[in-house]
């Protein structure tokens, strides 16, 4: 007799039954899919509806998806059931995906706490943070600073969860929260080799009209953001003239609208390397998406993602292929975070750092003051196994032109920079990790937009917040038709 042990069905017995009638059962069930569709929840009154007719799913995909699954979701020692939908398995740590990796066969997980850079904070960053609050706390210490961005303070609860916290379970020492891949999550996707990838970057078009000089003479620069396939950013920059170990800054969260299914608003960091107009761009990032295609939900996600080869084949987000290696129990990759921040109401933010390990040479990721969420192993990459030469902060969206026109897809809050504290997005503190593993404020950024009517971004600086800028816009608009 088998014994359930986890949700949705899920039990021991599963291992000894036929692949093969497993299949048949779900596809009886699931028959070609038709007017497959998806509600998720929005940040507005009322509710978006993502639909796909007439999807059609073959018995031979569908062994090749529940197959794929198999391999990314790993045995879970416990299972945890989030408000928002999602399924969290606690994962040993040696059996998480990202040592599947062929380059991490022999690889060891780093036990020891990186040595961090000089001047984050004066608590030492912990290995262990079953005890802390792992950074999803108040990241708000720049509230004094409000009144010097043109804003008002408005008070409030300011500590920021993960919504799989919310019934008070976590999961055991030893283990990392993973969130549970599903069918729909790759059906949803173009196609299995897309599921969990940026898509691939095509050649920079001079012709394109939204172009401008300055992205123009950025070309050799950074072609991950002058790429096509309808991507658009509104980012700050620094790089080529010094040797780059790493990025920090403080990231403003809200819920911009996704108007199609397959596109997404995100703001992160870029940590960057390579040939930036070849096939061999090396890149780290990290921040926060909105991506109904990937999640199924319009709610905001903490996410990762890495690429060697100019978002080819490599890498992927969180923890959908092997590679990044996690080692903190209470912060899953993928899962959602909340509450963010509300229209000329209470502002919520995140601190991401990335940075270099100066005597082993994996690259980590901190999240809030004092929290370590894993790392990138070094033997991924080929140039950041060295150092990275650009890092980059700020906005990304799809736009792919549906009907015709521009998405109506927000970045940030969906309001310009010049609207400033509380109605605008930001990004404060830009700082950089030098070659003597220290963090400094950056002081000359260069900002870059590729179509200002429909999203922009305003830099500056001062005492409080150091480098900072407001970014966004709503995308279609009588200006950005």
């Amino acid at each position: 007799m088998g014994t359930t042990t986890t949700l949705c069905g899920r039990n021991k017995r599963e291992k000894h039954l036929s692949p093969v009638l497993l299949l048949k059962h779900f596809f009886l069930i699931s028959i070609f899919f038709q007017n497959f569709s998806l509600s998720v929840e929005a940040a507005y009154s009322g509710k978006l509806k993502y639909t796909r007719h007439n999807k059609q799913v073959s018995s031979l995909r569908l062994e090749r998806i529940e197959k794929h699954l198999n391999k990314i979701n790993k045995p879970a020692a416990m299972t945890i059931q989030s408000p928002d939908g999602d399924i969290i398995d606690c994962v040993h740590k040696r059996k998480q995906p990202a040592l599947d990796h062929p380059l991490l066969k022999n690889h060891k997980i780093q036990r020891k706490a990186p040595e961090r850079p000089k001047a984050v904070v004066t608590k030492k960053m912990k290995q262990n943070n079953d005890d802390e609050l792992d950074g999803i706390k108040d990241n708000n210490n720049g509230i004094n600073a409000t009144a010097n961005q043109g804003g008002g303070v408005i008070k409030g609860a300011w500590v920021l969860q993960q919504m799989w916290h919310r019934n008070g379970t976590r999961c055991p020492r030893g283990t990392v929260p993973i969130r549970r891949s599903t069918m729909d999550d790759v059906l949803r996707a173009k196609s299995l080799f897309d599921f969990g990838k940026k898509q691939h970057r095509t050649s920079f078009n001079i012709n394109n009209k939204n172009i401008t000089a300055d992205l123009a003479s950025r070309r050799v620069d950074a072609p991950d953001v002058v790429s096509g396939n309808g991507h658009e950013h509104a980012i700050a920059y620094t790089g080529t003239s010094q040797e780059l170990y790493g990025a920090r800054a403080t990231i403003n969260v809200w819920t911009p609208l996704i108007e199609q299914v397959n596109e997404f608003s995100l703001s992160q960091i870029w940590v960057l390397s390579g040939s930036f107009d070849g096939t061999d761009l090396n890149s780290i990032e990290a921040g926060w998406q909105v991506s109904p295609e990937l999640y199924g939900d319009s709610r905001p996600r903490l996410f990762t993602y890495w690429t060697t080869d100019s978002y080819q084949a490599t890498g992927c987000y969180n923890l959908l292929c092997s590679g990044f290696i996690q080692t903190n129990s209470r912060i899953a990759i993928g899962a959602s975070i909340s509450p963010v921040s509300s229209y000329a109401s209470n502002q919520y933010d995140v601190t991401i750092l990335i940075w270099k390990d100066p005597k082993i040479g994996n690259w980590w990721m901190g999240f809030g003051d004092n929290t370590l969420v894993g790392y990138w192993p070094a033997e991924l990459f080929t140039h950041l196994a060295d150092k990275a030469t650009m890092v980059e902060w700020g906005g990304e969206i799809v736009n792919s032109r549906a009907n015709g026109e521009h998405t109506a897809t927000q970045m940030g809050s969906g309001h310009f920079a010049e609207d400033g504290f509380g109605k605008a997005s930001y990004f404060r503190n830009l700082e950089i990790v030098d070659s003597d593993n220290s963090l400094s404020s950056v002081r000359d950024v260069s900002t870059l937009a590729e179509n200002t009517n429909c999203y922009d971004i305003k830099s500056s600086y001062n005492n409080e917040w150091g480098t900072h800028f407001y970014y966004g816009g709503p995308g279609r608009n009588a200006q950005c038709p």
